[in-house]
């Protein structure tokens, strides 16, 4: 609906978010970023982006879609201020689960086909998504200064946090470091 709808969604979001700001007065915050998948029907041939998602609670997986979303935590409220829909590459998960099958079947890396170049233009990763809402939120709202970024361990790569400082003028970015 987000995808197909002719409302401008992100142009409402942001105008009810600077509503918020204007009419609370808030002039800083601290971002916040996770993921969260969304449960769907098994049949979920019609829903846009729905795919295969390791269900953390149970470690099973089930059929639904991935939202990574952004809010700002104030001293006076606490509020979304982006998200996106993520969608992983096709290729990359075909060969994944090819992979797996060959590696349990035994067969050497070498005689297995090697990894596809992922398509990040058409299927940006997490951590893309978050930065383009990062810069998004800095040049929608120029006059909000951002404390601190809070992101959980699937955002803690040394690349990611640099970015995301870097974008907002410096701002501390708090999360479990994963690589350099």
């Amino acid at each position: 609906m987000f995808y197909q709808a002719e409302i401008a969604w992100q142009s409402l979001l942001q105008a009810s978010v600077r509503n918020i700001l204007l009419r609370y007065g808030i002039q800083s915050g601290t971002l916040a970023i996770d993921d969260t998948g969304k449960k769907r029907t098994k049949r979920t041939s019609k829903i846009d982006g729905a795919h295969k998602i390791k269900d953390k609670s149970t470690g099973g997986y089930f059929n639904g879609q991935e939202l990574v979303f952004m809010v700002l935590v104030t001293e006076v409220a606490t509020f979304p201020v982006g998200f996106r829909f993520y969608i992983p590459d096709p290729e990359l998960s075909a060969w994944r689960k090819k992979d797996k099958a060959l590696r349990k079947q035994g067969i050497q890396k070498k005689e297995r086909p090697n990894r596809p170049e992922p398509d990040h233009v058409r299927y940006p990763t997490m951590q893309s998504l978050t930065l383009v809402m990062l810069q998004e939120f800095v040049d929608s709202f120029p006059n909000i200064t951002i404390k601190a970024i809070l992101a959980d361990a699937l955002y803690g790569t040394g690349d990611f946090m640099d970015k995301a400082a870097e974008i907002t003028g410096g701002a501390q970015v708090v999360s479990q470091l994963r690589t350099g």
